[in-house]
């Protein structure tokens, strides 16, 4: 089996595909792997090295969302068909909303990591300002979703806000994302600390909620950004004062950074208020951390009971419940144990590469039947 699969390297995409990709090589997959967006760095390609049946394919067109964006998908579109024609796969796997109307006879998947509707609602509570450029944007992914052979989603939540944002694909399916477990060292004696992943800016992540309350452990924020005023002094760990609040800020990590942190913290804050999956709180379970979650419904839907939440969006309840694991020794331990099995139980690899395969198969054997 050959299959091209676009990604890029601007969000958790880029993990997802990397874990993707590795694994159908695994089984004897060959793949053409098109980023769009950002080259990327050496050091995030490296996982290609030793894969003998990838075929790696960087591009700079920009995203749909980004700006300009309308005017490179006519040109990313007719790169990736003729791409198409000439190396002839047997299925494409888009992990992109608009390329699902693109005029090649190949079967093809579109997999919505988000969007910036859903997006826009979660953060603002509302619909964006309608305009030019929203009209195109809904109408570029309408036309994607609407000519894929099947849409997935790595939630129930982000499916159904497909459906109410845009229109209802003619067939669906919910893979939820997966993780190599062997990359997350869940046996560290743990400390008594906070960790949480994203920028202080980020509305849809919100850690900032982590800035608004005294909370009696170390916090550490890796990924955020110092503030502007002090930027030029301060480099990668930073202690930053918010009133008696005191977080330290790690700017970017790189992987083995990151799970050094996974590893030692005991408490993981699953902040974001707009979350379809959430590849960090993923690694974080598997890294045996208590997740204190933002309760919010694909929140709900992907950890049940295997987290502790806090009211949606509430910096003051979130302060509550991790004073809560913080304070009780035996219930952090608990709500780390129950994270980490149903990490290990719904968001490995292994069990998402198998669940794509199934679907493509599908896929192909349904477009021989109907030849």
């Amino acid at each position: 089996m050959h299959v091209l699969v676009t990604t890029d390297t601007l969000s958790d995409v880029w993990t997802y595909t990397r874990e993707l990709v590795t694994g159908l090589n695994s089984r004897g997959v060959r793949v053409t792997l098109v980023s769009l967006g950002e080259i990327p760095l050496p050091h995030q390609t490296a996982w290609m090295d030793h894969l003998q049946l990838l075929d790696y394919r960087p591009t700079a067109f920009r995203l749909d969302w980004m700006e300009e964006g309308e005017h490179d998908l006519k040109d990313s579109s007719a790169f990736l068909a003729d791409m198409v024609r000439e190396l002839k796969p047997d299925l494409l796997h888009f992990n992109h909303l608009c390329y699902g109307n693109l005029p090649v006879p190949t079967p093809r998947i579109v997999v919505a990591h988000g969007d910036l509707i859903s997006w826009w609602k979660a953060v603002h509570g509302r619909e964006p300002a309608s305009g030019n450029w929203l009209q195109w944007y809904r109408r570029a992914v309408v036309s994607g979703l609407s000519r894929a052979d099947a849409v997935v989603a790595p939630s129930v939540w982000m499916l159904d806000a497909i459906r109410t944002s845009y229109v209802s694909p003619i067939r669906d399916a919910v893979i939820y994302h997966g993780r190599n477990p062997v990359y997350f060292n869940p046996h560290v004696a743990k400390e008594e600390s906070v960790l949480a992943v994203g920028r202080l800016w980020d509305a849809g992540k919100q850690v900032s909620l982590l800035t608004q309350h005294a909370i009696p452990l170390p916090v550490c924020i890796a990924g955020a950004e110092a503030p502007v005023e002090t930027r030029s002094t301060i480099r990668t760990d930073v202690k930053v004062a918010v009133d008696p609040v005191r977080v330290a800020l790690k700017g970017p990590q790189t992987e083995a950074q990151l799970r050094n942190l996974y590893s030692k913290a005991s408490i993981f804050a699953a902040t974001a208020r707009y979350e379809p999956f959430g590849m960090s709180t993923v690694e974080a379970a598997l890294s045996r951390c208590a997740i204190a979650a933002n309760d919010i419904p694909s929140m709900r839907e992907l950890w049940g009971d295997a987290a502790l939440y806090f009211h949606a969006n509430n910096a003051e309840s979130l302060n509550a419940v991790v004073r809560r694991l913080g304070g009780n020794r035996e219930l952090r331990q608990a709500y780390a144990n129950r994270a980490y099995q149903r990490a290990r139980d719904c968001f490995t690899a292994m069990r998402m590469v198998e669940e794509y395969l199934r679907l493509y198969r599908s896929l192909i054997f349904g477009r021989q039947l109907a030849a």
